[in-house]
């Protein structure tokens, strides 16, 4: 399990692909000397957790990183599975409480044109 804390700067639209699977990707500009722009995505039933976040809003995200080959490629996800307000306390309408580390991050035949 990681964290980082720091600024929303992008939520993306949910993407849907002809399989079923679901994600949806935002970007946090992190807390740091040198910030850094770090894409998360949350997929199937995490997608929710973006539904009260806002560009601009300083979250605290918790996320573990998938890893994965496709056609002799290799791909880094980090998949955010709690977001939390940054003041330190946690906004019940943001947070989740379960960590799903050894939920499947999906099939990766089952999504069209995407390597991921």
């Amino acid at each position: 399990m990681y964290d980082l804390e720091g600024t929303v700067k992008l939520i993306e639209e949910t993407q849907t692909f002809s399989s079923g699977f679901s994600k949806r990707e935002f970007v946090v500009t992190s807390d740091e000397k040198f910030p850094q722009d770090v894409k998360f995505e949350c997929t199937k039933e995490k997608i929710d957790l973006l539904d009260k976040v806002r560009v601009g809003d300083r979250i605290k995200v918790s996320f573990n990183i998938r890893g994965n080959e496709y056609k002799g490629r290799y791909y880094v996800n980090l998949q955010a599975w709690r977001i939390e307000s940054s003041g330190g306390e946690v906004d019940s309408s943001l947070s989740d409480v379960s960590n799903e580390a050894s939920a499947p991050a999906g099939n990766l035949d089952d999504i069209e044109d995407s390597p991921f």
